[in-house]
């Protein structure tokens, strides 16, 4: 019992101690808050880390909000990362919105909250401090408060290299892949000739969805991620970081769809050149220089958007046409489209694709199409029977219906784009009534094709038949003559 009553004594001595020596603390530190001021208090709180740090066996990273007036990039680049790495354990969560009219949430840590982030086998412990100071007066804050923000990383020491070039990369890498997937994207227009103007780009295609065939897809998609990563293979070369596309086929095919589908894969801007609006070569380079890295440059029907002036036209000059060549020096020529394409002036960037539409393959210039300035040469045709399916499944959600065996082998035997097939799909919500409207269309296709072949055929007969008269009458013609 004696025993039993001396530890209980021993313990309330310990409490009243503790709470004492807790007391004596605040009472310092609030004597040093309010007397000291905050020049010398931040030198006596760095020297009292930098004893402890020499005792732990732990190194504490700092990362603050701001350096200077400047935002602190690897911060927010923090802040993003560790928004993908919230878990149940933590009770206190901090959420917010940048944009009333968006419905996406951010959720990040509370201030005090710490998480533990495991990477390469190394674990990393994340704690959210706020502490405020006093403002600087000679900055014209007053003597007010202001709030600095920071993020401490602590690890065992010996992970210190780690950290510094291989965690901290990995976490500015990963922030800008998840800032490239969230940011909208803009399709930029040239207006006033030599300037561009952007609007937001919500263009929904994507490969998912784009009605064409899965090889011919997979290679374009295969092609474009081979592409985004070979930054030091096209230096090693000596070539530009871009590449090029023609996408050729008949109208209502999918090629703008194509394109929007690869801004969209890419997270790349789109830049719209609208050739008849540029009125010269040195505007065509002004164009170029300011476009930006990452984007995808567009010209739509370019065998019919402008008369491109040849090369060899600007090489043979008199003075019986010297008026009409003064004229076309406010023309864009072929020779500078090159040059946009494929010459110096193509270097003013990097990685950037270039993509070329036309109706008409044929009809353009060899110059153009060639390795190194298109790159890969992308068919559009009409619908198979793997891309009805796909549009099927896009407008009507279904990956069956007992119309669709009859469907294939009409699309099989007739001309149809997938825009007209994307027509017939969107003019009614129950999917029988669409299918029947599309095998109209398909069976009306087949009868005109049939009416317009039969009529061909007859006029075909009737010019061999006038041939035929018109060399009769020349026999008969000859005959008379030689009995004259």
């Amino acid at each position: 019992m004696a025993s039993y009553d001396k530890a209980i004594e021993s313990y309330k001595k310990a409490i009243t101690t503790a709470a004492s020596v807790a007391a004596s603390v605040m009472l310092v530190r609030s004597v040093v808050n309010e007397l000291v001021p905050y020049e010398v208090r931040d030198v006596l709180f760095s020297g009292l880390g930098y004893l402890r740090s020499q005792i732990s066996s732990q190194h504490t990273i700092i990362i603050e909000e701001t350096e200077g007036w400047s935002h602190n990039h690897v911060y927010n680049a923090v802040r993003a990362y560790l928004a993908t790495r919230i878990n149940n354990n933590m009770q206190r969560l901090r959420v917010s919105s940048m944009d009333e009219s968006s419905e996406k949430m951010v959720v990040t840590m509370e201030e005090g909250e710490e998480l533990v982030d495991m990477h390469e086998g190394t674990e990393f412990k994340w704690c959210l401090i706020s502490r405020s100071i006093s403002a600087d007066p000679n900055n014209g804050n007053g003597s007010g408060q202001r709030e600095v923000r920071s993020y401490e990383l602590s690890f065992h020491r010996k992970h210190k290299e780690k950290a510094l070039k291989s965690y901290l990369p990995f976490i500015i890498a990963t922030a800008k892949a998840i800032k490239d997937q969230e940011r909208i994207l803009q399709i930029y227009m040239n207006e006033y000739s030599d300037s561009w103007s952007p609007i937001d780009l919500h263009h929904p295609s994507t490969f998912d969805t784009l009605a064409m065939d899965q090889k011919l897809k997979q290679s374009i998609i295969d092609d474009l991620d081979r592409f985004i990563k070979r930054k030091d293979y096209y230096k090693r070369i000596g070539k530009a970081w871009k590449r090029g596309y023609l996408l050729y086929g008949p109208p209502g095919t999918g090629k703008s769809s194509l394109i929007a589908a690869m801004a969209n894969h890419l997270k790349f801007d789109i830049y719209d050149l609208e050739l008849t609006g540029v009125h010269s070569n040195s505007e065509l380079r002004r164009l170029l220089v300011g476009m930006t890295s990452r984007s995808i440059l567009v010209v739509e029907d370019i065998d019919c958007s402008i008369e491109l002036k040849q090369r060899e036209a600007g090489e043979e000059r008199t003075k019986s046409n010297s008026t009409e060549e003064d004229k076309g020096e406010d023309k864009v020529t072929l020779s500078g489209l090159l040059n946009f394409v494929d010459g110096l002036w193509s270097t003013s960037g990097e990685e950037r694709i270039i993509v070329f539409t036309t109706n008409y393959k044929e009809r353009l210039d060899q110059a153009l199409m060639r390795p190194g300035r298109m790159d890969m040469h992308i068919h559009m045709g009409y619908c198979t029977p793997e891309a009805f399916r796909i549009l099927a499944s896009n407008y009507h959600s279904i990956d069956y219906h007992v119309t669709y065996p009859e469907i294939e082998e009409l699309i099989k035997e007739v001309m149809v784009t997938p825009a007209e097939v994307a027509e017939a799909l969107m003019r009614n919500d129950d999917i029988d009534v669409a299918l029947l409207g599309l095998l109209e269309l398909l069976k009306s296709k087949i009868k005109d094709a049939s009416e317009t072949k039969a009529e061909s055929k007859d006029a075909n007969k009737q010019t061999e038949e006038n041939k035929d008269s018109k060399a009769m009458e020349n026999k008969n013609d000859s005959s008379t003559d030689e009995c004259t």
